[in-house]
């Protein structure tokens, strides 16, 4: 357990002045102690957050408090570690804050154990459908992608990871948990067939495939299901435990195919899954869609 102690660091000082390191470690105490916070599934008040440490720190703003708060989401998703969700990464931060987060880190054992045990649980192969029944339309489990800057991801494996706990990346480890990833698709699978059946398709419903399963998956895509009006939709299913803002891994093929079939190709996003799982889709080629960092090349011989 964290425990972030609110006593005054400094009484006044310039606003736009440069962060002391006290009020760095401060303010990355806090958002430690919420995202302990979310990982418990906790309820918690951001904006009280805000207002209680703007009275430990030197005159700064709430809107300063609240884009340091999203630096911190920023240095954690570069470290393969969750973050807050609803603090959108936002770069060019301190080293000073790398440093202090990458310190709490490795000082932060519970923490990191708590992502451990929700990265490493095995996941209901079958969703209840009484999930599903939370909503009254199917189509209210979609939630529009996240903004400026779109979501992120990256090709194949990272190759190192900075942290200095372990030598992982915890993002990268939930991407190759095959039993979460599939029960994403088995979820996706149950909304693709209830949102046809709801559409009066069910000809169509009938008709979706679990092409990553039947097929394998070199494919490019897991899914394969239909518009309403008949035409293809070939869906790739990523999923998370984590928030809607964490990257995901994607290979050469699954890019390609986006790519060549970007009329049909849409990748179905499934995040929050141990909570209340919802989805946002990307339709198109991912090169389009997303920012794609490639972080493993292979080298031949000439």
């Amino acid at each position: 357990m964290i425990l972030a102690v609110c006593t005054p660091i400094h009484p006044v000082a310039e606003t736009g002045s440069p962060w002391s390191p006290e009020e760095v470690a401060a303010t990355v105490a806090d958002y430690f102690v919420m995202l302990e916070k979310e990982l418990r599934g906790e309820k918690y008040n951001k904006a009280e957050h805000n207002r209680q440490l703007r009275k430990t720190l030197r005159n700064r703003s709430e809107g300063s408090i609240e884009f340091k708060h999203q630096n911190i989401s920023a240095v954690l998703i570069e470290s393969g570690f969750p973050c807050i969700s609803g603090y959108k990464p936002r770069g060019n931060y301190q080293r000073d804050l790398q440093k202090e987060i990458l310190i709490r880190l490795k000082n932060s054992r519970g923490m990191v154990d708590m992502v451990e045990s929700i990265i490493d649980a095995s996941p209901e192969h079958h969703l209840p459908a009484r999930s599903l029944d939370q909503w009254k339309n199917v189509n209210d489990i979609f939630v529009d992608a996240p903004k400026n800057g779109s979501a992120r991801s990256v090709y194949e494996r990272p190759i190192s990871n900075p942290l200095p706990i372990k030598s992982l990346n915890y993002l990268e480890r939930e991407a190759r948990n095959a039993k979460l990833g599939e029960a994403g698709e088995l979820f996706v699978m149950e909304v693709e067939h209830r949102r046809l059946w709801e559409a009066d398709r069910r000809t169509l419903a009938n008709r979706i495939e679990h092409v990553s399963q039947e097929q394998g998956d070199g494919l490019g895509y897991d899914i394969h299901s239909f518009e309403e009006d008949g035409r293809e939709r070939l869906i790739e299913v990523k999923t998370t435990n984590f928030g809607d803002r964490t990257p995901f891994y994607a290979s050469r093929r699954e890019v390609d195919v986006s790519v060549s079939h970007a009329v049909s190709y849409q990748l179905y996003r499934v995040f929050e899954y141990r909570k209340s799982p919802k989805i946002f889709r990307l339709e198109g080629s991912l090169r389009d869609t997303v920012t794609l960092d490639a972080i493993q090349y292979q080298a031949t011989l000439s």
